[in-house]
């Protein structure tokens, strides 16, 4: 992507795109002024990635951050006997990478894609000056990385107080929220790592779900039925996220 292809479209009404034709979906990047995405756009590469393919590890140092632009991303607490749970789901909504925001070099988290997605890739240094550089994109960042540390802080509570089907449910439907498809292909091995709990309980927890109509999980993919009836079956969790992220939205005064 070169220097001089953000602005076409932007400004004109149709949807911004790089200079291979690629549709740029991420709200951050889509967002930006031209005069600021111009000065990102060099800086950015365009690329296709695998399900489950580590984006970074817990511990190393972050080389590059992810802007999701289809598809997504899971963030991992990994434990010291290797085990893992999920606690952030990172859409087109977003980007891997915040404690770059921070000025922090190493990540406390693995990163990984969830599903099959696409990016655009910035280099940490180029992603960190770009920050300097441009005040809407650092701000949009700064606010980005409060609402990661919203959900992350919401799904340890719903980690520790709520059932498991209640969970798989508020899961599914955030899952679906940045997916944009009723199928997602997903594992029940991938379900029970992402949940932190063991197989048989994610067996359990989609056969109550699915008895009540409101998915059908099949061998490598769950299908949502019935969306408003997940919502009811799901604990409080996801209506304090999604009400805490409205009014945010609503004090913007960008």
């Amino acid at each position: 992507m070169n220097e001089h292809s953000s602005s076409r479209g932007k400004d004109a009404g149709s949807p911004r795109r790089d200079d291979d034709g690629n549709h740029i979906h991420n709200e951050i990047l889509r967002d930006l002024p031209s005069k600021e995405f111009d000065g990102l756009a060099s800086k950015l590469e365009f690329v296709r990635l695998q399900a489950h393919q580590v984006l970074h590890e817990a511990g190393d140092t972050i080389k590059s951050a992810y802007f999701c632009n289809s598809g997504m991303f899971s963030v991992l607490s990994i434990m010291p006997d290797g085990k893992s749970v999920e606690v952030r789901l990172v859409g087109k909504e977003g980007f891997l990478g915040v404690p770059l925001v921070a000025g922090f070099r190493t990540s406390h988290t693995r990163g990984v894609v969830q599903v099959e997605a696409t990016a655009f890739r910035i280099d940490a240094a180029h992603f960190r000056a770009a920050l300097r550089q441009s005040p809407k994109l650092e701000r949009q960042a700064q606010r980005y990385s409060q609402l990661a540390a919203l959900q992350v802080t919401q799904i340890a509570a719903c980690n520790r107080l709520h059932e498991v089907e209640e969970r798989l449910a508020r899961w599914l439907l955030m899952t679906h929220d940045r997916f944009g498809s009723d199928r997602l292909p997903l594992t029940q091995d991938f379900l029970a790592q992402m949940l932190g709990t063991r197989r048989s309980t994610v067996t359990i927890a989609a056969g109550i779900l699915q008895k009540a109509g409101l998915i059908e999980h099949t061998r490598g993919n769950t299908a949502i039925l019935d969306r408003q009836g997940l919502e009811q079956a799901a604990c409080d969790c996801y209506e304090q996220l999604q009400r805490q992220i409205r009014e945010w939205q609503s004090q913007n005064d960008d």
